[in-house]
């Protein structure tokens, strides 16, 4: 058994090498866009007393969570075009995640908050999302802070906590171009 899953680890560890090099080939060229899931957080959900103005009832970056968005950030400065603008949902955690990467403040986004759990709002909010991304044309890359279930709804893809998605828009979607992990 143990023989058995570390020949599955290193089958998988090379796939996510090669595809964190094509995704930085990628950024190094500037011009796309990256949504990027929230660093790691304390817990697995918010308070029942959640409030979007206050971080102390969410879910907020736990101590490895601040270290991986420095990392990120880092890795940014130091293997990708320059970041022309930074969107973010106005959860906490994406908020602090993009202030400690990219040691600015972002531009609040509220389309790229949790999905709403109603399906019309869902369909707006993703909506306002491609809008925006087909609206970008820079020469920089563009980065969108967001949540999980966002970036399954627009790619189909399960990043992890930090990970990278870089996109383009392709007829009413999106296709994935490249992924990141830090």
């Amino acid at each position: 058994m143990i023989r058995f899953a570390l020949a599955l680890f290193l089958l998988v560890v090379p796939g996510v090498a090669h595809a964190t090099d094509a995704g930085w080939a990628l950024l190094r060229d500037g011009g796309h866009v990256v949504l990027l899931r929230h660093a790691m957080v304390t817990g697995t959900t918010d308070p029942a007393n959640f409030d979007i103005d206050s971080c102390a009832t969410q879910m907020n970056l736990s101590a490895r969570g601040k270290q991986q968005a420095s990392k990120i950030g880092a890795l940014f400065a130091a293997r990708a075009a320059p970041i022309e603008r930074v969107l973010s949902s106005r959860y906490c955690r994406c908020l602090d995640t993009a202030r400690i990467a990219f040691e600015a403040d972002p531009e609040l986004f509220a389309p790229l908050d949790l999905l709403k759990g109603d399906e019309t709002q869902k369909a707006a909010q993703t909506a306002a999302i491609l809008k925006e991304i087909r609206a970008y044309s820079g020469s920089d890359n563009l980065v969108m802070v967001t949540h999980l279930e966002d970036i399954v709804a627009l790619t189909g893809i399960s990043p992890r906590e930090g990970e990278a998605v870089v996109v383009e828009p392709q007829g009413d979607g999106l296709r994935v171009l490249g992924r990141v992990t830090f």
